[in-house]
Parts: C-alpha cells; sequence; structure tokens
C-alpha cells in the first residue's frame, strides 16, 4: 500500500498539533463507544446473531434510532385513531422494544434517538410524514416511550437529524431557516414527556445533527445549533440539554477533512462545534458523536476502498479520543446497507464478508511519522472492559514476505497504549493481541499518515 495523498498529507498537518499536545491526556478514553447496527438488531431473525457479534468486539452500549411511525398506530392515516397517545400499551414496540428489552439483559448502556417518520396525523397539515410534527402529540409519545423503555435506557437523543429534509420540514421558509425553531419546540416537548414518565434523571441529548448543510434544502449544524441555542429566543433559557450530539461524517478525502463552509462539522474541525457551543454560552456541555462511520465501496460518491475505510475510522477514533469534551462515541453500522442509495459504513459488507474495519475495530491503530520516529497510539476494545493487557507490534518492510514482532506494549486500564519506534519508508504497522481466553486477533496492517 501506499502511502497516504498529498492533499490530505496537507490537512493533516495542523491537526497533528492537536494529537500531540492529547497524546497523553487520554481524556476521552473512557469515553462508551455505542454501536447502531440498525436493521440487523432490530429484525428478529438477525438480533441474537448481531448482539453476540458486537458483544465479541467488547461493545458494551447501543444505540437505537426509533421511528414514531414505525410504532404508532395507524401511522399513514391522516385521521388520529383514538387512543391515550401517553400510554405505551396503544404502540406496537415491536422489534425496537425487544432489542432493547435484549441489550438490557446484557447490561448494556442504551442510548434511544427518536427520529422521523412521524405519523401522518401528527404533523401540520396531515399530508406527509416529516413536515411540522406536532410537539404536543410527540411530548405524549415521548412519554409512552419513557414507561415502555426507560427502565433499560440511560440518554435519550430528541429528533434524528433535525437539520435534514429526510426528518424534518421545512427547513427553510423565504429564506430563514426555520428547522431550529421547529426543534426547540419538539426537544422541549420530548423532554418534559419524558420527565412526565420518570425518567428525569437519564441523559437529554440536544442536537443529533447531520454534519453539513447547503444553506438550500438544509441547514449546516452551526447555523442550526445558534438557531435552536441563541438567547435571542427565550425558550432556549428553558432548554435541557444535557450534551449536544452530532454526527460528523466527513468525506472521501479523510478525517483530517476541512468543509469550506464553516458552520458544517466533520470529524476533523470538531473545535468548530464546540467553539459554537461556548459562543451561546455553553462551554461545559460535552459533545456526543452519536453516529459516525467511514463510506467504503462499493459506494463510488463517498466511498474509499477497504483498507483505507480501516485506516480512516482508526485516526477517527484516535482524534475523537484525544478531545476532552468528547463525551461519547457511537459506530454506524456493522453491516452495509443491500441498496448503494445506503450506507456502506459498515464493518461488513451486505453480502455477509467480513472487511478490514472488523478486525480494526477490535483493534485500532494510528501510525504516524515525526522524523525518523513513527509514533504509534492503539486501543485493545475488550481490554477496555477487562483492564491492563498487553499487544504485540508487528511490522513489515518492502522487502520482507512477512510480518515480524518488534515489541511488546502494555495497555493501561482502559486498554489504550503507545508506542515510538523507528520509521522507515514502505513499512507497515499491524497489533497481535491474545485474549485472556486464548483467542489471538490480528489488526489489518496500517500505513504511516504525516
Amino acid at each position: 500500500m501506499s502511502a497516504l495523498n498529498a492533499p490530505l498529507r496537507a490537512a493533516i498537518v495542523a491537526a497533528l498539533l492537536l494529537l500531540t499536545a492529547a497524546a497523553t491526556a487520554r481524556a476521552s478514553a473512557r469515553a462508551p463507544m455505542y454501536f447502531d447496527a440498525g436493521r440487523a438488531a432490530v429484525d428478529d431473525s438477525t438480533r441474537e446473531a448481531t448482539l453476540e457479534r458486537l458483544d465479541s468486539l467488547g461493545v458494551r452500549a447501543l444505540r437505537l434510532s426509533l421511528p414514531w411511525a414505525a410504532v404508532a398506530p395507524a401511522a399513514t392515516s391522516a385521521t388520529k385513531p383514538a387512543f391515550d397517545a401517553a400510554d405505551p400499551n396503544a404502540y406496537d414496540w415491536g422489534g425496537y422494544g425487544r432489542l432493547v428489552d435484549a441489550a438490557h439483559a446484557r447490561g448494556w448502556r442504551i442510548l434511544v434517538t427518536f427520529s422521523a417518520p412521524v405519523p401522518k396525523w401528527a404533523t401540520a397539515a396531515h399530508r406527509d410524514q416529516v413536515t411540522r410534527p406536532s410537539a404536543l402529540e410527540f411530548g405524549a409519545f415521548a412519554t409512552a416511550a419513557g414507561r415502555r423503555l426507560g427502565a433499560a435506557v440511560d440518554a435519550w437523543g430528541m429528533w434524528n437529524e433535525p437539520n435534514h429534509p429526510r426528518f424534518l420540514l421545512p427547513q427553510y421558509v423565504h429564506g430563514k431557516p426555520t428547522a431550529p425553531s421547529l426543534y426547540r419546540a419538539l426537544h422541549l416537548a420530548g423532554v418534559r414527556g419524558l420527565e412526565a414518565a420518570g425518567q428525569a434523571k437519564d441523559t437529554m441529548l440536544g442536537g443529533e445533527t447531520a454534519p453539513g448543510g447547503d444553506r438550500k434544502r438544509s441547514v449546516p449544524p452551526l447555523q442550526f445549533l445558534r438557531g435552536v441555542l441563541t438567547p435571542a429566543h427565550p425558550p432556549s433559557a428553558r432548554l435541557r440539554i444535557d450534551g449536544w450530539a452530532h454526527h460528523p461524517y466527513a468525506n472521501r478525502r479523510g478525517p483530517f477533512y476541512v468543509p469550506p463552509d464553516k458552520d458544517n462539522v466533520t470529524v476533523g474541525v470538531m473545535r468548530r462545534l464546540e467553539s459554537a457551543l461556548t459562543k451561546v454560552g455553553r462551554p461545559a456541555t460535552k459533545v456526543w458523536v452519536t453516529e459516525f462511520g467511514v463510506q467504503s465501496t462499493p459506494d463510488t460518491t463517498l466511498g474509499v476502498p477497504l483498507a483505507q475505510q480501516a485506516e480512516y475510522r482508526s485516526i477517527s477514533e484516535r482524534i475523537l479520543r484525544a478531545d476532552p469534551r468528547v463525551a461519547a462515541m457511537s459506530q454506524y453500522l456493522l453491516n452495509d446497507d443491500a441498496a448503494l442509495s445506503g450506507f456502506q459504513s459498515g464493518l461488513v459488507t451486505a453480502a455477509g464478508r467480513a472487511k478490514p474495519s472488523l478486525d480494526e475495530f477490535r483493534l485500532p491503530l494510528t501510525v504516524r511519522r515525526t522524523g525518523s520516529t513513527a509514533l504509534l497510539w492503539g486501543l485493545v476494545r475488550p481490554a477496555s472492559m477487562a483492564g491492563a493487557t498487553h499487544v504485540e507490534v508487528l511490522v513489515r518492510d518492502k522487502s520482507s514476505a512477512h510480518s515480524t514482532a518488534v515489541t511488546t506494549r502494555p495497555t493501561d486500564g482502559v486498554g489504550v497504549w503507545t508506542a515510538r519506534l523507528p520509521w522507515r519508508s514502505g513499512r507497515t504497522w499491524r497489533v497481535r493481541w491474545t485474549a485472556p481466553g486464548g483467542a489471538t486477533y490480528v489488526g489489518p496492517p496500517v500505513r504511516v499518515y504525516g
């Protein structure tokens, strides 16, 4: 494999300063890694195998996107049926409820994010399932969800990607952002509904914003944030937001891509989001990355080669874990969507073939060059649950047919380790780890960046 491309190397330079300064701090090392496995976890036929696979990867936290319309009665009808909307027994929770129950039985932390589509009868004009949802009806639904799922759930997101037209409309009216005010009303109603269900001690997340907006059909995330939280709107003072959630997907240029619109936020420019929170008077608000992944082939627009997906995912996790303001992360997905119009950010192809990212997720590794030295950072995912362990570092040079072990490094109590080794052009690195039960795992080969 060749070195990373020149534009990416150039973009890395500034970000390296951040990573170097935080290399020993590991302020977010204990931040939980949630996992959103999508339909594979919700469907009854694949749920148990999916949870078993996640468990084997060291996952102990689940993120679930809960579409209101998927569980509500007569969701496609313009006429609301007669029922108590705050009564959980009036809904068909189906695989969503069974997934929460199964994850709870394993002792996992659970984050539920409410999402569109919504019942047609719960919208202002009753014409579609995304335009001007009723805050009053949503509050009642949140109460029902809290009563059904609350014993297992400890964190809630009020709306998935409310700055994207797929999930909330209108985004703009006469050129002015409308989505922030619509979302603010939904957020307030959702929190109150959950508190009414007895979930006041849970974490209530704001945002859940998509990474970008074009200022025509979708609102950039920081423009959206200011619209929700600016002091110019009196209701913002009453908004309970225990953390601001964001989905900092990047494009195929990689984790250090810098969006030209400064109101858009991808993984390499998270400081934009943190600065925006500080400027609106919330300097202590933590950031939750509740959805993230790296698109791979066969996506021809955003996807990168499979080996590069693994490298980019590790670098992204390294960036997030070096950021003391990041409170949690979430990988999306486990299995690629079958349709190319969906997501190919999984660790497994739609056909069931493991990508290099599957082994990489267990053993994230980054290698950065500084002069004649290679600085390695890694994480042993299961060890983050079991305590300190050790890893073997393997290298392979251009002239070698096989990898060779060059050092053994201890991890700290959450599985993080570092090393300084000689750099050599064309060399690749990988990690070998033997679990307490005797199973041995080897991560994919990693190239140097920087």
